[in-house]
């Protein structure tokens, strides 16, 4: 059931009636309305809550919030003002919709986009300017990408051909790009259309240097590989991310960009992120390992062990397992990662990360995909661990559906081709736990009965259709 929804002026309205008829101070009254509308089921989610500025100073003109404040001053002078005479506002109202949604939500229902436009239009020949209203631009659209219209697109393609030299305007252009393409495939296939795919490859080559760039933009090629627009039945991120591949040297450019900022966990996170996006074809996996992507991934996992920062190293060991993963599609470069010592080094990371979900998820779902098809890997991964450490996060994990189904996975994998792995498995209680995940989480039914059933465990299997037809009856 949808919740209820009500409007800005309602819910301020409520703060007003409380300060006035039942003479709550400003927090009070703020602090009863939203408790209020909650307990009634309204979804507030794109309400500002906090006191209108009026109404916090006794002032009895009539309430705004500080972000309307800010867009009414842009308004009043948007037809003759320079932007440099409103750079006071202009930043106001960006740092305002920086603070949530629903500053930002409110903003645009006052018609703030087309005010916002109008000012980029005429900065465009104006570094310094153009940087100011880039921001606001970027803040504003972010989570509202149904705001970018075709002027919007034309405007940020011009900035970043003009401005491509300037690192900081380059930037924040992609990441109003980005912003305008997560969940709204229009967009994606409009801006890759005029051409936005080489400029960001381009961005990354010619500031490789640049930490943030390099991590914007590679975030940007990722959104463009997104399929996560509801509204749209079939999506064109497997032909976007051929094109990154094939004509815009995608792999290439990231790989080396990996190498030019070995030592910087967050942007190779970001780097390896997209690189699993890219794996979309068996090709495309062995020209990553070709191109030492592979080499470097190994030589990442292995690092890692060393990184002092322990969040970060999380972060990196989760996406670099699930770089190897998606490479590790093409079968001869599984037998690559199994020969460099993946399988050890996989291992290893589960068992330093067990209480991490995400770490065990990728760290099985990879194991998994080496282990398909495979009997050789599969004889390396019991002999260092593989199986038990599966087991020990099933243990850890009980109530992560992912975790348990990845597990499950991994365990039928090992066994399917090598039945002479039933018993050490068993052994190790991979039983009880499979069991206990098909009873618990409805997503592990089928892969873990089909596991309990390779180990040659007992599992009832219900026949869905016999084949036989039934007679039909009016």
């Amino acid at each position: 059931m949808a919740k209820r929804r009500i409007t800005q002026e309602t819910f301020d309205a409520a703060v007003r009636e409380n300060m006035e008829e039942f003479e709550m101070d400003p927090d009070e009254a703020l602090r009863d309305a939203v408790e209020q509308f909650e307990s009634q089921g309204v979804d507030l989610s794109c309400i500002v809550k906090a006191v209108p500025a009026a109404l916090s100073n006794d002032n009895q003109e009539e309430q705004t919030h500080e972000v309307l404040q800010a867009l009414e001053s842009l308004r009043i002078g948007k037809d003759s003002a320079a932007v440099s005479e409103v750079t006071a506002d202009m930043r106001c109202f960006t740092s305002q919709c920086s603070l949530g949604f629903a500053q930002r939500y409110l903003a645009a229902q006052k018609d703030a986009y087309p005010i916002i436009l109008s000012y980029c239009k005429r900065s465009v020949e104006e570094q310094d300017a153009v940087l100011v209203v880039l921001s606001s631009l970027t803040a504003l659209t972010d989570g509202q990408p149904d705001l970018l219209d075709a002027e919007g697109q034309k405007f940020l393609l011009d900035v970043l051909k003009k401005y491509r030299a300037d690192s900081s305007v380059t930037r924040v252009t992609i990441c109003a790009v980005r912003h305008c393409c997560i969940k709204h495939e229009q967009n994606r296939q409009d801006l890759v259309k005029r051409g936005v795919l080489p400029l960001l490859t381009g961005a990354i080559t010619q500031h490789r240097g640049c930490a943030e760039l390099v991590k914007e933009a590679s975030a940007a090629l990722r959104v463009m590989m997104f399929d996560d627009d509801v509204r749209v039945a079939f999506g064109l991120a497997h032909e976007h991310a051929k094109m990154i591949v094939l004509e815009h040297s995608g792999l290439k450019v990231l790989i080396d960009a990996a190498k030019a900022h070995h030592d910087n966990s967050s942007v190779l996170s970001e780097l390896c992120a997209t690189l699993s996006r890219l794996a979309v074809r068996n090709e495309f996996c062995q020209d990553i390992c070709d191109l030492g992507g592979l080499k470097f991934m190994m030589t990442l996992l292995a690092d890692s062990y060393e990184s002092a920062v322990e969040y970060k190293n999380k972060e990196l060991v989760r996406q670099v397992l699930s770089a190897i993963r998606a490479v590790a599609g093409n079968d001869d470069v599984k037998d690559a990662v199994v020969n460099a010592g993946g399988v050890q080094l996989i291992v290893i990371a589960m068992n330093r990360h067990m209480n991490n979900p995400a770490v065990c998820d990728q760290g099985c779902a990879c194991l998994s995909v080496l282990a398909l098809r495979k009997p050789s890997n599969c004889k390396v991964i019991m002999e260092n661990g593989g199986a038990l450490a599966a087991v020990q996060a099933m243990k850890a994990h009980s109530d992560v559906v992912i975790v348990q189904k990845q597990a499950c996975m991994l365990l039928r994998n090992l066994v399917a081709r090598m039945q002479e792995f039933n018993q050490p498995i068993l052994d190790m209680g991979a039983e009880a736990l499979i069991a206990q995940a098909v009873q618990t989480h409805q997503d592990c039914g089928d892969v873990g009965k089909a596991a309990l059933r390779d180990l040659g465990c007992k599992v009832e299997l219900r026949e869905l259709w016999t084949g036989k037809r039934s007679g039909l009856t009016n």
